[in-house]
């Protein structure tokens, strides 16, 4: 299959249990939850999103024949060898797209494979670490895996509701919103009293990094 990808950037992961850790950053255009456009956004699933994902403009964006030209670009983004290799799939939505071809390529290139979804989709075999960030009124299909990150608050999507899922961490992340200063203090309150839920803060924003 080919692969649309908005962007390709080599950072640090701003949020969750990998926060500070150097990766590529590949994201996928598209998602199954809101098209994307601002006109769309009230009456999508997902109404708070704040990545563009739309269209294949961005740095090293493109459509992608084959999962090895994917993979070489990657690659050609970290620029040097290293033992710590770690590629983040994202999106939009990214497992409407990632598949075994693909993790196959970039294990091929010594890269370590996380992913970050919607858990809409099931995930391809082989990935590393797996992300799910739950969305109201969207049915998870991928129930497991290392990290479950819910921004928070969603009014039909509650922390009690994620807690019989199988996965390693538990986190929240404040909504970024005109009321975040509120949702952080909402957040804090609720991982006080819930010590199974720790705080996630997208740190990329705060120190001024993609």
């Amino acid at each position: 299959m080919s692969y649309a990808v908005k962007e390709i950037f080599k950072t640090l992961q701003g949020e969750g249990a990998q926060m500070g850790r150097v990766a590529v950053f590949c994201r996928f255009a598209g998602c199954n939850l809101w098209s994307g456009r601002e006109m769309d956004r009230e009456k999508s699933i997902c109404t708070f999103c704040d990545t563009d994902f739309v269209g294949t403009d961005g740095t090293q964006g493109g459509r992608y024949a084959t999962a090895d030209a994917l993979a070489d670009a990657i690659e050609a983004e970290w620029a040097g060898p290293s033992p710590q290799r770690y590629v983040v799939l994202t999106g939009g939505e990214p497992l409407l797209q990632v598949d075994e071809a693909l993790v196959m390529a970039l294990h091929a290139r010594g890269f370590q494979i996380g992913v970050e979804t919607n858990g809409t989709q099931a995930a391809p075999a082989g990935l590393d670490w797996i992300c799910v960030s739950p969305k109201a009124d969207a049915e998870i299909v991928q129930t497991s895996g290392h990290e479950l990150k819910l921004v928070y608050p969603q009014e039909k999507a509650m922390p009690g509701q994620f807690e019989h899922l199988a996965f390693d961490h538990f986190f929240l992340q404040p909504m970024d919103s005109p009321r975040a200063a509120a949702n952080l203090e909402a957040a804090i309150t609720y991982c006080i009293d819930n010590p199974r839920w720790r705080l996630s803060l997208q740190s990329h924003k705060m120190i001024g990094i993609r």
